[in-house]
């Protein structure tokens, strides 16, 4: 949510509806602007009433009996007056705050305009991509022959874009998982596993209602949602808290499943495991103090984590700066990390690293007190250090070898009791061995 009373000047209005446009919003900037000037000629009309209320009230107390029945007829009509106007009010309160849901975050500067993928700024790759030879299986088929993932089998009961992972599939998950996890806390960062069910203020509170109501899960009987990332839950921990100085940086490191309806993707990448309702994440969170410079030495910070992750997986990734109609309503600059993958002959997005401004914190109300004794509302960002089932397609396609194996990059070794191989010959035993006190 912006600070409604910046308003007051043409010259952010039109600001504002410039970002709408960038970011591909259907959003009037003006309509708001006269939204909230409706609300302050309503609220000037309450506080001359109240002001002839008092005044008609302090005559009435010292008027004779003749003068205070003239004066209790006024009195009434200043009340009738009151609850109009109250009710004007109210109605004119919700419209601005409905409005002001919808505004747009003015992005960064930086972040270049565009309109689509094809307009992000690729600033760095790493790693050398492996093309698909036809000798090579895709994950779809690696995944069933190494009995990794049943497709078929979840989505009879489960519907479409629904999958389980089974055996192997389940621990190899488990491990990326683990050492996305070990990586943010050797840095300092909390791990928590946040509910993953919340209340709609905490989705509004992010950002993510009311524009996005459509592709979250509802709970109907708890009147709750099902989040699509633990962000949600991360950034609402702090909810209406004023926070001191020296609280700040919060850095977590959340892990959760995740529940997206994909509800704007009908037909889109339908085969495999790039696009499915349920997943796992290890989810980066910062609540820092409200500064441009700093909040940038974080975002990169948050975007080298992910970097980390995906050089310890071996998988060759590119870095782009999102241009702005790439964008989301509150983001004011996305890096957008894109792993190679073979069958898609394609960098595709895995990871995206976003900072917010004071977005979130205003619309969830988290506070901290400044040097000088006053109050700001936070900083917030956030970046994913690694999704799957997503992962896996390019880890399964980039270390398969000839003979149908999946190498295990080095780092995960060690989750995987130092398994090197992946086959369809390895029991699950051998995976788990390693976790099993002796």
């Amino acid at each position: 949510m912006i600070n409604v009373q910046l308003l007051r000047d043409p010259a952010f209005v039109a600001q504002l509806g410039r970002a709408a446009e960038l970011k591909r919003l259907d959003f009037d900037a003006n309509q708001l602007s006269e939204a909230f000037a409706e609300r302050r000629r309503i609220v000037g009309l309450v506080d001359q009433t109240r002001a002839r209320q008092k005044s008609l009230s302090n005559r009435f107390r010292e008027a004779d009996a003749e003068t205070r029945s003239a004066l209790r007829d006024q009195l009434g009509q200043i009340s009738e007056e009151s609850k109009g106007l109250a009710a004007q009010l109210s109605e004119a309160e919700e419209k601005l705050q409905n409005l002001a849901l919808r505004a747009p975050s003015i992005p960064d500067p930086t972040a270049p305009v565009g309109v689509n993928d094809e307009d992000n700024e690729v600033i760095r790759h790493w790693g050398e991509p492996r093309k698909m030879s036809p000798d090579m299986a895709d994950h779809v088929e690696l995944a069933r022959r190494l009995g990794l993932v049943e497709f078929d089998r979840a989505q009879k009961f489960a519907g479409s874009r629904s999958i389980a992972l089974t055996g192997n599939g389940a621990l190899v998950v488990r491990a990326v998982l683990a050492m996305a996890m070990d990586q943010l806390v050797i840095r300092n960062f909390r791990p928590v596993m946040p509910p993953v069910l919340v209340r709609e203020e905490a989705m509004i509170g992010t950002g993510y209602f009311p524009l996005g109501v459509e592709d979250a899960y509802k709970a109907d009987r708890e009147d709750r949602y099902l989040v699509g990332t633990s962000e949600v839950s991360l950034v609402s921990l702090h909810r209406d808290e004023l926070l001191a100085l020296s609280d700040l940086p919060i850095r977590y490191a959340g892990v959760s499943s995740c529940f997206r309806r994909e509800a704007g993707s009908h037909g889109r990448d339908t085969r495999g495991l790039y696009r499915v309702h349920q997943f796992d994440k290890v989810e980066q969170v910062s609540i820092i103090e409200a500064d441009d410079e700093l909040s940038r030495r974080e975002q990169l910070a948050l975007l080298e984590n992910s970097e980390t992750v995906l050089k310890a997986l071996e998988l060759p990734y590119r870095v782009a700066i999102a241009c702005t109609g790439e964008m989301g309503q509150g983001q004011r600059l996305k890096y957008e990390v894109e792993t190679w993958m073979p069958s898609r002959a394609a960098y595709s997005e895995t990871h995206s690293c976003s900072s917010f401004g004071d977005f979130q914190s205003r619309r969830s109300n988290i506070k901290y007190r400044t040097a000088d004794g006053g109050t700001a509302f936070a900083y917030t960002l956030n970046n994913t250090a690694v999704a799957a089932p997503r992962i896996l397609i390019p880890l399964l396609e980039h270390h398969q070898q000839p003979d149908g194996a999946v190498r295990i990059p080095a780092a995960l070794r060690p989750y995987l009791n130092g398994l090197e191989t992946l086959s369809a010959k390895t029991p699950s035993s051998e995976l788990v061995l390693a976790h099993i006190p002796a």
